[in-house]
């Protein structure tokens, strides 16, 4: 077992895919959404309704160090105030593909690629880009069609182990990943079953509740934060499922104590 304690740092989600926390002296922020309910019509594409707006305003988030975006193209994980707020972030970490598109200030990441960040005082902290496919089915299925995502590591000198899934539908990648840092002190689990009934014959193109606590369980992970299961349309599964799946699969205990307790 670890000695670290996989709660000594607060996580607090804010809606969607949204997460800051305080890790090794730095700030991280996932996936800005921050704009009220609205819809967001791109062609070619099906329509995302944002059906809640966040729990905080971009100003009310205060200074932040790194945004961990999973992928720049749709906008349930980077709406029109989250791309603004990356002006004032001085490194965004990304897809290869959106580390071209974003600008000099961000930064892609290919599978297993890492990037030492300074913390205050001395010291490292590793951010290694992790596997990660939007949709069921092989990378090479799904990209064409739900484009490319990436996950995190975050890893240092007497710090826990962080995972950020970003939106990935693949137990198989989350078995890569375990291979090579499991356990898992906390993962933040993107889920919510996410369906369009135009792509993938209407199958989730991220975990949904039962695949969450299963990646858990491949993971070993000592805590995890759900997020990416409110606030838009297209997300079929939220709180009451996942916290019946992980009850089912006795893992309740490895859910984030402040996630459960605010509702």
């Amino acid at each position: 077992m670890s000695q670290h304690n996989a709660q000594q740092f607060p996580v607090r989600t804010f809606g969607g895919p949204t997460a800051l926390f305080e890790y090794g002296g730095l700030r991280f922020l996932t996936d800005p959404t921050f704009d009220g309910p609205r819809d967001y019509a791109t062609p070619g594409a099906p329509t995302l309704t944002k059906t809640a707006g966040s729990a905080i305003t971009p100003d009310e988030v205060g200074p932040v160090d790194v945004v961990l975006l999973s992928h720049d193209e749709h906008s349930d994980n980077l709406d029109t105030s989250g791309r603004a707020l990356l002006a004032d972030v001085p490194l965004t970490l990304t897809t290869p593909g959106g580390g071209e598109r974003l600008g000099a200030k961000a930064t892609g990441l290919a599978d297993w690629e890492s990037v030492d960040l300074k913390r205050p005082g001395g010291g490292t902290i590793t951010v290694t880009g992790v596997p990660a496919i939007h949709g069921p089915g092989r990378r090479e299925e799904v990209e064409p069609f739900a484009g490319q995502v990436v996950g995190f590591v975050l890893t240092g000198e007497g710090l826990p182990s962080v995972y950020v899934s970003g939106d990935n539908a693949s137990l198989d990648a989350v078995r890569e990943i375990a291979e090579r840092f499991a356990p898992v002190d906390t993962a933040i689990l993107f889920a919510g079953a996410p369906c369009f009934p135009v792509l993938f014959d209407g199958r989730p193109v991220v975990l949904d509740s039962a695949q969450a606590a299963e990646a858990a369980q491949i993971l070993g992970a000592r805590r995890v934060v759900p997020v990416h299961h409110d606030s838009w349309a297209h997300y079929t599964e939220g709180r009451q499922e996942l916290e019946a799946a992980f009850a089912t699969a006795g893992l309740t205990d490895r859910l984030d104590q402040d996630w459960l307790t605010n509702a």
